[in-house]
């Protein structure tokens, strides 16, 4: 027994410019636990699985990973800072949540795409590139861990503190909501 918690993102369910090596990553793992969630089943295991999908986090992956393009990197806006995420990685370890989507971002992309994936083909094509990059130049020497890590430990913020929303209403209220539910029956 016990629980399995993946932590995924609203990037599974629709790719993004500049982001396509990630984004069929994280499809590919979507795929997977729900295969593996399945077996799981199959077999009568009493190990649970979980999928959290994540928005944009401040995290330090856009300060040393390898990347050409010609400005300091950034998530997708709205940023979320990591506590969210890791409350809601927490969360899914310790009560029985199939998927948990953290942040309006995510739901927002996943309905977007099930609705007018034409839509977002166009909406992204316009915004994609631009609101992924900052005004700030690249530096070239904090930018590569392709084939050695990382020397310092560089936390768990990234350098958008200043935009990264603290608080997430929507994962609130869907934890709230699923309290609630469980209470009724």
């Amino acid at each position: 027994k016990g629980s399995i918690v993946q932590v995924g993102s609203a990037l599974a369910f629709r790719g993004i410019p500049l982001q396509s090596p990630y984004c069929g990553a994280k499809a590919a793992c979507k795929n997977f636990t729900e295969s593996i969630r399945t077996e799981l089943m199959h077999h009568k295991s009493r190990v649970r699985v979980s999928m959290v999908e994540l928005p944009g986090v401040n995290t330090t992956q856009f300060t040393w990973g390898r990347t050409k393009l010609p400005k300091q990197t950034t998530p997708v806006p709205p940023i979320y800072q990591p506590e969210i995420p890791a409350d809601a990685i927490h969360y899914a370890a310790y009560h029985r949540r199939r998927q948990i989507y953290v942040g309006i971002p995510t739901v927002m992309n996943i309905i977007g795409e099930r609705v007018s994936p034409l839509f977002l083909d166009w909406y992204l094509a316009k915004t994609g590139f631009g609101s992924q990059m900052t005004d700030q130049p690249l530096d070239p020497t904090g930018h590569d861990n392709l084939f050695t890590p990382v020397e310092e430990d560089r936390g768990a913020h990234g350098p958008f503190d200043d935009k990264a929303h603290s608080f997430s209403p929507q994962y609130e209220l869907a934890k709230i909501g699923r309290a609630s539910c469980r209470e009724r029956v």
